[in-house]
């Protein structure tokens, strides 16, 4: 079973590293090979490519209608738990930045980690949803930023930042969205331009913590969520120039299946 689930997170890694796949996780090795079909099967967030259709669009992403263990979710009715703080080892990085289609993308595996207790995962990349794809009671909030990280098993943990419209615009969007390509492409590398990741981070680290799936194709499950509980703020004009490109680009919140949400504090 763990061998099983160590193939299909190291799959969901890779899924999402290049062009319709790219958007959420992967391992530059295997990408090519592991998900051809993924490439050359078409999926979007509407129509009769939409996520109630994903099943029926390749049959490599059948887990995304019969995975009991999905995501997004709404978080709700979470449990007070002893859970492990999140150590960012963030390092300032190059920018590189990907309009894939689906999503505003940034490679960043030189940025460095995440130590979650006795686990370290290494950053691969972060991308965007507008609204955010799981919701708090109920409520998505504006925008929403995953960091995608992996372990040496394969095993994938994502943090999302929940952004809110407010009166401070955020310094590392603002470089992102000076150079975000409109139009889906190849990864564009600035490398005179300096980002550093831990501008994203919010001052409280406090967390929502479930397991759940890749909320694109091939919706792969055994994925480690991390839901910060502090909104980051953006400016209206920051959200709507993501907007102008991704107005709605979430996969419909999932059915909880008996899972239980945990929260630090």
């Amino acid at each position: 079973m763990y061998k099983k689930l160590a193939i299909a997170t190291t799959i969901t890694a890779l899924g999402l590293l290049g062009a319709c796949n790219d958007e959420n996780h992967g391992d530059k090795a295997a990408a090519h090979n592991d998900n051809k079909a993924a490439h050359t099967s078409h999926w979007s967030y509407e129509g009769n490519t939409g996520p109630a259709h994903w099943n029926h669009v390749s049959p490599d992403y059948a887990l995304c209608a019969t995975g009991k263990k999905q995501s997004p979710i709404n978080i709700t009715n979470s449990e007070k738990a002893d859970l492990p703080a999140l150590e960012f080892n963030y390092k300032p990085i190059p920018l590189a930045i990907q309009n894939n289609g689906h999503s505003i993308k940034m490679p960043a595996d030189t940025a460095g980690t995440l130590t979650i207790g006795k686990d370290t995962y290494k950053l691969l990349q972060f991308h965007t949803h507008s609204p955010s794809e799981m919701t708090i009671d109920g409520k998505p909030a504006d925008m929403v930023i995953h960091m995608v990280h992996q372990n040496t098993k394969g095993e994938l943990a994502v943090v999302a930042i929940h952004f809110k419209v407010g009166d401070t615009a955020n310094p590392v969007i603002e470089q992102l969205w000076k150079v975000m390509p409109k139009t889906a492409g190849k990864v564009q590398s600035h490398d005179k331009v300096q980002i550093d990741v831990n501008q994203l981070l919010p001052t409280d680290q406090n967390y929502y913590a479930f397991e759940g799936s890749l909320t694109t194709p091939p919706c792969s499950e055994g994925v480690r969520w991390m839901v910060l509980k502090q909104k980051v703020s953006i400016s209206a004009e920051q959200l709507a120039q993501h907007k102008a490109l991704y107005p709605n680009n979430v996969r419909p919140v999932q059915a909880l299946n008996g899972r239980k949400i945990l929260s630090s504090n």
